[in-house]
């Protein structure tokens, strides 16, 4: 009778969460990155499955379960309404997570390559084709991927597309016919509280699928990554990710992934209560263009441009040792048309290996964040598409100037 009615209850609390159906779960990468706190300034999404590129083009459509509705009964087993939410969170999401290893190639003292394990990760089932969400270090430098479904059943899996700028990858493997895969559909970062209730669900150490709750203790943080990228409007939790949570789903109450966990801020390796991820309104953009064109588009300036220094600086009699350095402009580009002014003085750069022209603009801002570095610069151009116009300010001839520019691919 006590677990009858236990089932019962269970059953019962799932009224309130959407995610769909899938299969199994393995590890995750060893890779946790000790963090960079840099400063930048801080695209909404749908809570439908399919998603609309307000930009261009619609997003892709992913095929997705529906959300299951159960009755609710009473039962003798009592469940505070907490552990019924982390209860059915879980029972209904847990198997659209996977767990991902990897399959690297390394060379002995005689320079003959051999395939070693890589990292393990984790991973969210985001289409019943086989479409799968996780972190670009995760499957960084792979020769082969793997994917292990909640049932102990792996399959190897292809890069669909990656995105360095917001750590965020697609791969995809082939689901027999006939199986009908779960799958975890996107929830609406921007609306997060301070507070908030989140659940994270990924493979820690090799532990398959397990669940960590915790709140939302922090949001529009802008974190450098491990490839010197700065991803804003990071979502920081005290949700315990350890090694092997990268690449996972950060969960509302709902059962929908609002975040992408990343990384942590730790001096061991290991949590210590701060961790960082991935919004839902950035993997929403960015998946879409990932499926699509197997790379996110990106607008930029028709410009080369590099890092200012002190030492540049001092040599080219700058009053500033910030900012990027606007090298060379397209000739007859959006850049140059705008107003834009690339250098004139060739000299030797970095281990002289290329050469960079000085006395051009130093782009100080774009759209108001300050840039500083070109983490900032590429931070800036994150979710702006080709044809957007941006407002960009310069320093020229120890003066200020503004400049409207349109992005180009």
């Amino acid at each position: 009778m006590f677990f009858v009615s236990a089932g019962i209850v269970l059953t019962a609390f799932a009224t309130y969460f959407v995610c769909s159906k899938i299969m199994p779960s393995k590890k995750e990468n060893n890779q946790t990155y000790v963090t960079e706190i840099t400063t930048t300034d801080s695209e909404n999404l749908s809570d439908k499955n399919s998603f609309t590129n307000e930009v261009s083009e619609p997003m892709v459509e992913l095929q997705q379960n529906p959300g299951i509705i159960l009755p609710v009964s009473s039962g003798t087993i009592s469940y505070t309404q907490d552990e019924l939410q982390n209860i059915n969170v879980y029972s209904m999401c847990n198997e659209a997570v996977v767990n991902i290893n990897t399959k690297v190639t390394a060379y002995d003292w005689f320079l003959e390559p051999y395939v070693q394990d890589g990292g393990s990760g984790s991973g969210s089932i985001i289409d019943k084709r086989g479409y799968i969400l996780t972190n670009v270090h995760v499957i960084q430098g792979a020769t082969k991927i793997y994917v292990s479904l909640f049932d102990g059943t792996q399959y190897e899996a292809e890069i669909i597309g990656q995105d360095l700028d917001s750590d965020l990858a697609v791969i995809k493997f082939n689901p027999p016919q006939g199986m009908e895969l779960k799958t975890i559909s996107f929830g609406e970062s921007e609306n997060l509280k301070v507070g908030q209730k989140v659940i994270a669900i990924g493979n820690p150490f090799g532990m398959e699928r397990t669940m960590t709750t915790g709140i939302v203790s922090g949001i529009g943080r802008p974190i450098q990554n491990s490839n010197k990228r700065i991803i804003r409007n990071m979502i920081q939790t005290d949700t315990a990710i350890n090694p092997g949570n990268s690449g996972g789903p950060l969960l509302d109450t709902t059962g929908k992934m609002v975040g992408i966990n990343t990384m942590i801020m730790s001096s061991s390796g290991s949590s210590a209560g701060v961790g960082f991820a991935v919004p839902s309104e950035t993997a929403v953009r960015v998946v879409s263009d990932l499926i699509r064109y197997g790379k996110v588009l990106r607008g930029s300036l028709d410009a080369k441009i590099f890092q200012n220094s002190y030492r540049i600086a001092q040599y080219s009699g700058l009053d500033i040792t910030s900012g990027v350095l606007v090298s060379e402009v397209l000739t007859g580009g959006n850049a140059e048309k705008a107003g834009l002014k690339g250098g004139t003085e060739a000299v030797y750069y970095g281990n002289r290996s290329s050469i960079v022209y000085l006395g051009g603009d130093v782009i100080t801002k774009i759209d108001n964040i300050v840039i500083s570095s070109l983490a900032d610069y590429y931070s800036a151009l994150e979710s702006k598409k080709p044809g957007d116009t941006v407002d960009v300010v310069v320093r020229r001839n120890k003066k200020e100037v503004k400049l409207k520019i349109t992005l180009v691919e």
